[in-house]
């Protein structure tokens, strides 16, 4: 019996490179996207299959596109998307936010994903998963974090309702929104008193890691999941 097969969107770096990892250990064969980061995964992981895509989530036609290759790349649809890929930028308050650096947050983190979750919505298997990344971080009011976040809310707001609309389908939909993790996107711009003060934000006074976020996306996909849905799971050391 061949392995079931999920979709990951940004999958080379940080929690995306771990979910990819996890999800292979846990027997799916992995299909996962890029834009520039070279992939470093190998074409096998134990006894899954992997694969990357070069794919621009703010263009609707290449996510289209991503699926159909997937497709005819391992023989069928995916049976989970994980909708990962997303960006940053500096945070600073509203009265001097950049507006450029606005659009460039809305484009990715709420069109990209829009683009993604509603190919997934046509696309993943009847009985499937669909899990989105956001951020604990709508829950925690911090100056210079609203743009981000907005963005971010916006894509829970997305994924509840698609809770309701795939339910007939089977396919369970649910969000990860992690508190600050280790990776190259969370350091980019902080110092190590900045990253001491994302620490600070837990209980356990330290941040993340990709694996332990990784950790939860997989349960999510597993069938020891079957009774979540709907719901925005927060791997974040008991910040909020």
């Amino acid at each position: 019996m061949s392995n079931k097969l999920a979709l990951v969107f940004g999958g080379t770096r940080g929690i995306g490179a771990a979910c990819v990892h996890k999800l292979a250990e846990s027997g799916y064969d992995v299909a996962y996207t890029y834009v520039s980061s070279a992939p470093n995964v190998p074409a096998h992981i134990g006894a899954s299959k992997t694969k990357g895509y070069a794919v621009d989530i703010r263009d609707a036609a290449q996510v289209a596109k991503a699926f159909a290759d997937v497709a005819k790349d391992f023989g069928a649809m995916p049976h989970c998307v994980v909708a990962n890929a997303g960006i940053n930028v500096p945070p600073g308050p509203m009265a001097t936010f950049d507006p450029e650096n606005f659009r460039k947050l809305v484009e990715v983190n709420i069109v990209g994903a829009f683009n993604v979750l509603s190919a997934a919505a046509q696309h993943v298997l009847d009985g499937g998963n669909i899990i989105g990344l956001t951020t604990s971080m709508v829950r925690v009011a911090v100056p210079g974090g609203g743009p981000y976040t907005a963005t971010k809310a916006a894509v829970e707001s997305l994924l509840r309702s698609m809770s309701k609309e795939l339910a007939p389908r089977k396919i369970r939909v649910n969000g990860v929104a992690p508190g600050p993790v280790d990776t190259d996107l969370f350091r980019a711009g902080k110092d190590e008193a900045a990253v001491a003060r994302s620490a600070g934000m837990s209980p356990f006074n330290r941040v993340g890691q990709p694996d332990e976020v990784a950790e939860v996306v997989s349960f999510l996909a597993s069938d020891k999941a079957s009774w979540v849905h709907g719901q925005i799971i927060q791997p974040n050391g008991g910040m909020v």
